[in-house]
């Protein structure tokens, strides 16, 4: 047994032209998109089995659909308004009313520390924070993303300083860690609104916030409210579907009777293979497209048929040998017609001198001509090679007039008829075209002429005569005068 397997692997392809924009590594937000990747894997197989080969042929499609949506936390921090101080490092105050400047007349958060240190965090030129830490493990960010914060921040002396940081992690790992400054000293701003974000990948599980600054002179500190801290991150959904194809085909080594293979064939010629949905097999008869036969129509085709036929065809050319050979016969006859009458005319005076005493008996001339032999010399002459009545018979066969041959008309009638395939010659279609062939032959195209009318004849007035009423005066007649009577009457 001859066992062979050949593995064909279709290279991977993507649908989509941004296939890896959003890689398990990728920092950031990915574009929105649906992904679609297609592996295809073919296995053929050749099976010899003596009287048979089986081929197969196995083709595994792996098709990997990858949808990619950003995702938002909203506001993770539990005390977005500043309603409660956060706690951290440094002197800070709460205050209200017209205290808050520009922030609103609610509570509001405020700078109060001179020093110069590092922070928690790891951020320089801090004299006070406020800190605050958020588990949202709950979100199960996986893919990456971005931190975006908002803040509003009023800083009555160009001095002070005051920052936003943020860092995230994923247990004890840091996943990232920023640090925006968002007035700095020396820098008169007044009242502002300040947004920013941090970008991240991979998994994210917690963030610790941190606003800082320095109160340099120690009139009036920075002021802030009304923070928000929103993650944007990247979900990707994957479905894999796999469709598995084989298909097998069987050669058969010379088992099959040539009639079944014929058979096999013509099942196949007119017939569609048609599958269903159930993976049954079925033959469906593939209808022919019927011709539309009509009197106009074969008219028109015994006419471009008949045209063809009507080509003058050149009659054969003479050869020269026979040109030749008829004109040597010509020649050969008229020296023996001159022969001839050359000797009839050396005789003639002979034979009237021996008979002048005929004459003087008075003897009718009907004698003399009937003695004249003229016409026998020729007989006599033993050098003509033919005798001159076979010239005409040699001249006149070719004037033989050939059979009638058909009219091209007949011809392209016979040629449509006999081109009708044998297997349709007694369908519908191929009858009908064969009667309007005769009708135009018989030139009767008013044959199926619908105006044509018949007079009707009552059969009835003949079916109630009786015997008597059609041969009454033959019964009168032999009633009246005998038989005899009746024979003289017919004269």
């Amino acid at each position: 047994m001859l066992l062979r397997i050949l593995v064909l692997w279709l290279s991977l392809y993507s649908l989509s032209s941004k296939a890896d924009t959003c890689l398990p590594n990728t920092e950031g937000l990915c574009t929105p998109e649906v992904l679609i990747t297609e592996e295809s894997v073919v296995v053929k197989t050749e099976e010899d089995k003596g009287t048979e080969i089986i081929f197969t042929e196995t083709t595994t499609k792996t098709t990997t659909t990858t949808t990619i949506t950003n995702e938002d936390s909203g506001n993770v921090l539990n005390l977005p308004d500043m309603a409660q101080d956060w706690g951290g490092e440094g002197p800070a105050t709460m205050p209200t009313g017209n205290a808050c400047y520009g922030l609103g007349t609610d509570t509001c958060a405020q700078i109060t520390g001179s020093g110069n240190t590092t922070s928690n965090m790891g951020v320089e030129g801090m004299g006070t924070t406020f800190i605050q830490t958020v588990d949202i493990s709950k979100l199960s960010i996986d893919n990456g993303g971005k931190v975006k914060y908002s803040i509003e921040v009023d800083k009555q002396d160009d001095q002070d300083r005051i920052y936003m940081h943020i860092t995230g992690t994923n247990g004890g790992t840091t996943v990232f860690s920023g640090t925006d400054i968002l007035s700095e000293s020396g820098v008169s701003t007044g009242y502002q609104s300040y947004d920013g974000s941090f970008n991240f990948s991979g998994v994210l599980k917690s963030l610790t916030i941190e606003i800082g600054g320095r109160d340099i002179n120690l009139a009036v500190g920075p002021l802030f409210d009304d923070v928000s801290v929103n993650v944007f991150y990247n979900v990707i959904n994957t479905i894999i579907e796999q469709q598995i194809t084989t298909v097998e085909e069987i050669v058969y080594l010379n088992i099959f009777d040539p009639v079944e293979i014929e058979f096999a064939t013509e099942v196949i010629e007119f017939n569609d293979v048609v599958v269903d949905d159930a993976g049954d097999i079925k033959f469906e008869p593939i209808e022919p497209q019927q011709e539309e036969v009509t009197y106009e129509t074969v008219e028109v085709e015994i006419q471009e048929i008949q045209t063809d036929f009507k080509v003058d065809i050149p009659e054969p050319e003479i050869q020269m040998a026979e040109m030749e050979m008829e004109m040597e016969i010509e020649l050969e006859i008229e020296a023996e017609l001159e022969e001839t009458i050359e000797v009839a005319s050396v005789e003639e005076p002979v034979e009237e001198s021996t008979e002048k005493p005929v004459e003087e008996t008075k003897e009718k001339p009907v004698e003399e001509t009937k003695e004249e032999p003229v016409e026998e010399i020729p007989v006599e002459s033993e050098s003509s090679p033919e005798p001159v009545e076979e010239k005409p018979e040699e001249v006149e066969e070719p004037e033989e007039k050939p059979a009638n041959e058909p009219s091209a008309k007949e011809k392209a009638a016979t040629k449509i008829v006999k081109d009708i395939d044998d297997k349709e010659r007694y369908d519908d279609t191929a009858q009908t075209k064969t009667l309007l062939v005769m009708q135009i032959l018989g030139d009767t195209k008013t044959f199926f002429t619908p105006t044509q009318s018949f007079t009707e004849v009552d059969v009835g007035e003949y079916l109630n005569k009786t015997l008597e009423d059609q041969y009454g005066i033959f019964f009168d007649m032999a009633q009246e005068n005998t038989i005899q009577e009746m024979i003289n009457g017919q004269y």
